[in-house]
């Protein structure tokens, strides 16, 4: 299982909305809304076998009202 967070820039007012998709797509197991540059934090659970950047085009990107996406791939989880 390979863990992917991916930060969301929103358009005005979509930013509940799009929180709302989101976890309802089966790899995305937390949504977070943030400050900063970006409006949320999205945690994703993918199969090992899983194209990260497919993944990202065909589940994330397509969800109306996203501006911009900017991923962070993950090694190692310590704890």
């Amino acid at each position: 299982m390979q863990t992917i967070f991916i930060m969301v820039k929103c358009e005005l007012g979509e930013t509940y909305k799009i929180a709302d998709q989101a976890v309802q797509t089966e790899q995305v197991s937390e949504v977070y809304s943030v400050s900063g540059q970006h409006d949320l934090l999205m945690k994703c659970y993918l199969d090992e076998s899983q194209d990260v950047g497919q993944f990202i085009t065909e589940k994330i990107q397509i969800i109306g009202g996203i501006k911009d996406t900017f991923t962070l791939i993950t090694f190692k989880a310590f704890s």
